[in-house]
């Protein structure tokens, strides 16, 4: 392939990226009885309001829907926003079990801060449709409603913690930190990522198909220093408008490159917010995640089950990967921590009559308790780590090396 046919096709794929970002959103109408969209979140006579908010995507594709029924009411809050993004290519059976469970939901359609993307794309493992659905999300959430942290996980992810611990130990933090795990030793991803050029048919094609290399590959950047690292984030929402918004040319500059980058959700963030004078200095070096991987390259993680459980708990993260569809230790996480039985909400301050072992329904959601949070064993678990990568002896040595 000549090297200006070659410009030509990354040109036009790059177009096509791009045209994710700025695509009208339509989303499904679980909660379709409230107009317009942002009116939807629930605001309870009450006095009390919760100190701040996280914004989930949950990504899912063919297959996940038992996995995400179950995930979604074991990370829900009232004060979150949680946007699902059900692949192109899962069956027409997964998306509408999945509209169902959301649609059919008493506190869902109450609270009104559950939403499916309603035009999903297709997503190609390793290609940089990844990237563009985490930054279409961005885009909806940013627009849709008031948040303070972007959590981007798949349906394979379960929360270690309920989410008012997560509120209650993020609640003393600067807004404007950004957990991402990265690193500039690139080791053996220099030669196989660096440098190869790929295709993702995702980005054209109404067929998913696996992507697909070009022979000729490329010198390293010398505009840019490049960095690796996690593809599961916490991020600002100042961070979240700049990837989108960018008012320098940073953010589209790198997303040309990586358009043909090998699995560019994980080196896009890094590389973005570490080449930025205003954001490199908010970077934690941690995705706060509980990840088993294999041996070297260390590619792919490890399925987790009752063997992990103590590690999981001692590591004191708040989520973990990956985990088999009703694997026994998302029996004993539900019991032991979130206090929540198969099906049901975790424990929380909101969710009136969810006892130590309650119905956790919430079904009979009260404004008094709108605003409330009874953080538990897993806020200091969490605050423990935290005060550990956020110390000084940690913060600053581990930044953008």
């Amino acid at each position: 392939m000549s090297l200006k046919l070659l410009t030509i096709i990354s040109f036009l794929l790059t177009s096509t990226l791009l045209s994710f970002l700025f695509i009208q959103t339509k989303l499904t109408k679980p909660i379709s009885a409230i107009k317009p969209l942002i009116n939807s979140i629930y605001f309870p006579d009450s006095n009390l309001s919760y100190p701040l908010s996280f914004a989930y995507l949950i990504s899912a594709s063919a297959g996940d829907a038992p996995r995400l029924i179950r995930l979604l009411p074991a990370i829900y809050h009232p004060a979150n926003h949680y946007l699902i993004h059900m692949d192109q290519g899962a069956s027409d059976s997964d998306h509408r079990q999945i509209a169902e469970f959301v649609s059919r939901n008493p506190v869902f359609r109450r609270v009104g801060n559950v939403w499916i993307v309603g035009k999903p794309s297709l997503v190609t493992y390793r290609g940089p449709t990844m990237l563009a659905t985490t930054l279409h999300a961005m885009s909806i959430l940013l627009r849709t409603c008031k948040w303070d942290w972007f959590i981007n996980l798949s349906a394979s992810d379960y929360p270690l913690l309920t989410q008012d611990d997560m509120i209650h130990a993020f609640s003393d933090l600067p807004r404007d930190l950004n957990f991402i795990q990265h690193s500039s030793r690139l080791g053996w991803k220099l030669n196989k990522r660096g440098k190869p050029i790929i295709i993702d048919p995702g980005l054209y094609s109404m067929n998913k198909s696996e992507i697909w290399w070009v022979i000729k590959q490329r010198t390293l950047p010398t505009a840019f220093k490049l960095f690796t690292g996690s593809a599961w984030t916490i991020l600002s929402r100042s961070f979240a408008e700049y990837c989108v918004v960018g008012w320098d040319n940073l953010p589209r500059t790198l997303l040309l490159y990586y358009t043909n980058f090998v699995s560019s959700p994980e080196g896009y963030f890094q590389t973005l917010i570490c080449n930025s004078d205003e954001y490199r200095n908010t970077t934690v070096n941690h995705d706060l995640h509980y990840i088993t991987w294999d041996t070297p390259p260390k590619q792919h993680p490890r399925y987790l089950g009752l063997a992990n459980y103590k590690k999981m708990v001692t590591s004191n993260r708040p989520f973990a990967r990956k985990f088999k569809e009703n694997d026994r230790v998302l029996d004993k996480i539900d019991r032991d921590i979130l206090k929540r039985r198969h099906g049901r909400f975790a424990y929380g301050g909101w969710c009136s009559g969810n006892g130590r072992f309650g119905s956790g329904s919430c079904s009979g959601f009260e404004a008094e308790n709108y605003g409330v949070l009874k953080p538990g064993p897993g806020s200091r678990r969490l605050k423990t780590l935290l005060n550990r990568i956020l110390s000084v002896r940690y913060f600053s040595k581990m930044q953008c090396r």
